[in-house]
């Protein structure tokens, strides 16, 4: 993501500020290894153990795991006929998974005559992550995706104001928030419950995970314009290198501005 995505390095709109230019397509990829080693299980069968993984960073995607196809359980794969062609990369073949009574259709795929640009694909297949019933780097299990090894997270108290509004209606002031800066995204600062009146908040059913940060649980919001639903978020338990936003509110939605020492915050 930090490589491909909002102006970086890989994407389609490199940045300006460089002293350099790259001698490249507009549609880049790099092929990287991922430093760990990666698990995938399907129906209690192992379908994937490497230590050989690769990450594929391409322009405007986030990047995707590529495994050696001596490391995937292929007694595990059963071939279709539906393929995809990508101009980059060349036509795909696709196979199901089928184990313990279970399918998951074109699960896996592979580039079997990948283009010459792209020719170092050859002999790996791709696992779309969704099918799989647990993803483990190294012993630690994981969701959403894998976490980018140049993507970082950083979170720190501040002492500045930040107010959140909506309208000229102030749901929020606080000089005790914690501001999150993540690559490839504007800070987004996390305030304590306590700065919100609790009347204000709603309870809502919606979860959402993320492999740098945790599983978000969400709350919607009375305003004096009406109700927005899911208007804040919160991580009640928040992965290891984000622990100071735990249990901090996190307001993003339409119709809410987010002011630091009075200046609105980009969303």
């Amino acid at each position: 993501m930090s490589l491909t995505l909002s102006g970086r390095p890989l994407s389609s709109a490199p940045p300006p500020t460089v002293n350099y230019r790259l001698d490249a397509p507009k549609h880049r990829l790099l092929f990287d290894p991922f430093p760990r080693r990666v698990r995938a299980m399907f129906a209690g069968q192992t379908v994937l153990d490497t230590t050989r993984g690769m990450l594929l960073h391409e322009s405007n995607l986030l990047p995707q795991l590529y495994v050696p196809r001596e490391d995937v359980n292929t007694n595990l794969l059963r071939a279709t006929d539906h393929t995809t062609h990508c101009p980059f990369k060349g036509d795909a073949a696709y196979w199901s998974l089928v184990a313990e009574q279970r399918t998951a259709d074109n699960a896996v795929w592979a580039y079997p005559e990948p283009t010459d640009a792209a020719a170092w694909l050859r002999g790996y297949l791709a696992p779309y992550w969704a099918p799989m019933d647990a993803w483990f780097d190294e012993d630690e299990e994981v969701q959403g995706h894998l976490r980018d090894p140049y993507h970082r997270v950083d979170a720190r108290p501040t002492s500045r104001r930040v107010e959140v509004l909506a309208g000229d209606e102030v749901i929020a002031a606080t000089r005790r928030a914690v501001v999150l800066s993540e690559t490839g995204l504007p800070n987004r600062f996390y305030v304590p419950w306590d700065s919100v009146r609790a009347e204000m908040l709603e309870l809502s059913a919606t979860h959402t995970v993320c492999p740098y940060k945790g599983t978000a649980s969400y709350r919607g919001l009375h305003t004096q314009r009406g109700f927005v639903p899911d208007a804040a978020f919160f991580y009640p338990e928040p992965n290891d290198g984000v622990r100071p936003i735990g249990g901090l509110l996190c307001f993003l939605a339409d119709g809410i501005e987010t002011r630091v020492d009075g200046e609105a915050v980009p969303r």
